[in-house]
């Protein structure tokens, strides 16, 4: 594999994929916690939004109104902080109004997905994070060819309790093991609702799902992600849960998480 002498991922230490079998099991939301997590162990971190069909991002972070600057090497990410230690790159800031539709045909999404990967002008981090479209689409493969040269650290899988997305994600594994990606973990997200007024943890769905198939493919398990409603309307509105993430009954799991990850890095590769 060929690689340019100076790629825009060349300062970018490690990629990370974040992938589910479904949607809606809280992909961007767990993207979007980690690298808030991963900010707060003082890591710079920046997000690929590829879900083309629902980019989130951007206004969870409210920079949805930003547009993206062109630079000598190619589009200058939209930081979402002063101190510029978190950066994202979306199609939702390239879209002409937020509510148009990407209605492309799988050629155009793959040429996209090898423009962000290639053209985005990231500058050193530590972390980048891909969130991913769901499912085990061409848009999935295309993500995965096109980071191979950058030699990704691997794949963060995210289920639900629930069995039916339990066996999504086994789909999802499957797809790890042919493509080649390596699987860091399962991370089971919505594992219990937090009640905003007296902070008991409630299981809505069973649990364990994820534990369980983390178990039975053989791949680590990194925790169970509460559901916390103050923090999902934080994110709905936009508001500053930069600042309202570590108050957040989830930030304990997130930080655990993190330090796997982080764990999991500063070890020589075997």
């Amino acid at each position: 594999s060929f690689l340019p002498e100076r790629s825009n991922l060349a300062g970018v230490r490690h990629i990370l994929l974040v992938l589910s079998g479904k949607g809606g099991v809280g992909k961007s939301t767990i993207s979007t916690e980690l690298a808030l997590a991963l900010r707060h162990s003082g890591k710079k971190v920046g997000i690929l939004d590829v879900d083309l069909c629902g980019p989130s991002i951007p206004r969870m972070f409210r920079v949805q109104d930003n547009d993206v600057h062109q630079c000598d090497s190619g589009w200058v990410p939209v930081f979402v902080d002063q101190d510029k230690s978190i950066s994202l790159m979306s199609i939702g800031f390239l879209l002409e109004k937020p509510d148009d539709a990407v209605v492309w045909r799988g050629p155009k999404k793959n040429a996209l997905i090898k423009q962000f990967v290639a053209d985005v002008a990231w500058g050193d981090m530590d972390f980048l994070i891909v969130d991913t479209p769901p499912g085990t689409s061409d848009e999935h493969i295309s993500t995965v060819e096109a980071l191979r040269p950058y030699k990704p650290l691997g794949a963060i899988l995210v289920t639900t309790p629930q069995a039916v997305s339990v066996g999504d994600v086994r789909r999802e594994l499957t797809f790890c093991k042919k493509t080649g990606l390596r699987v860091l973990g399962i991370v089971e997200n919505m594992s219990g609702f937090v009640c905003p007024h007296c902070a008991a943890c409630t299981n809505i769905f069973s649990k364990g799902g994820g534990e369980e198939l983390a178990r039975h493919a053989g791949v680590p398990f990194l925790g169970c992600v509460p559901l916390d409603p103050q923090l999902s309307q934080s994110l709905e509105e936009g508001r500053d849960f930069i600042q309202e993430f570590p108050k957040s009954s989830a930030f304990a799991a997130l930080a655990h998480i993190a330090q796997q990850i982080l764990d999991g890095t500063s070890q020589p590769s075997s």
